[in-house]
């Protein structure tokens, strides 16, 4: 089995639930007491937060791209970075690591094209939902047409995940109104929703949604071991 280099804590609340899906889908697959094989570097958000803020990509890049390398000379045979917007900065990230990164939109763009999805809506920060690297990645990649919310529900969406789920908490009147995006979106005529932050499934599921819900944390983490797996099967 190959080893994994998981790029994590941005934030951490969504790289345990990388840790759990990884392990649980390698001992479903597997049996008895089989585990991924996983090389972390968690680093610490607030120095990538304050570098969002700034605008600062180059630096992210840089100092990720550095933490990366580090996961390559510990033996990491391809890099999972555990977090949508942060692949912003993908390719220099590759570049200085030496890794292959899988790319977190892929594995979401072959799940909705497998469907035949063409019209689909994007929630996450306002970096991802923003910023074209994401959508232009689903429209070049898969053919896909991505919308987001408007300006006011951007900013709540972006808040709710910077100031609530980063930090564990779930507040019942911030899932209704991620619901009432939703059904902004089912108006509009999405075919399905892509949660494209990894907190987002802290707080969104596909109970009770009328259109398929795509979870980009957890369809990233299972590619990174059907991935690792090749050599074992």
């Amino acid at each position: 089995m190959k080893l994994i280099g998981l790029l994590g804590g941005m934030s951490w609340e969504s790289t345990q639930l990388y840790y759990r899906i990884m392990n649980e889908t390698v001992r479903k697959e597997l049996g008895g007491n089989h585990s991924a094989r996983i090389l972390l570097h968690s680093v610490d958000f607030h120095d990538f937060e304050q570098l969002q803020h700034k605008g600062d990509w180059t630096g992210i890049g840089r100092r990720l791209g550095e933490a990366a390398h580090g996961l390559k000379a510990g033996g990491a045979d391809f890099l999972v970075i555990a977090t949508n917007t942060m692949h912003k900065v993908h390719d220099e990230i590759a570049r200085i690591s030496g890794l292959d990164v899988l790319h977190i939109a892929d594995p979401t763009g072959e799940a909705l094209r497998r469907k035949g999805h063409r019209r689909v809506a994007l929630l996450g920060t306002r970096y991802t939902m923003e910023h074209d690297f994401y959508r232009n990645r689903l429209r070049d990649h898969f053919g896909l047409s991505v919308m987001t919310p408007d300006d006011d529900h951007r900013l709540e969406v972006h808040r709710i995940i910077y100031q609530e789920l980063c930090h564990g908490v779930i507040r019942e009147e911030s899932r209704r109104l991620y619901k009432d995006v939703i059904a902004r979106f089912e108006a509009r005529g999405a075919e399905a929703i892509i949660l494209g932050c990894t907190e987002i499934t802290m707080i969104i599921g596909q109970d009770g949604e009328k259109l398929p819900i795509y979870d980009t944390t957890r369809l990233h983490a299972e590619a990174a071991v059907r991935r690792a797996m090749v050599s074992v099967r």
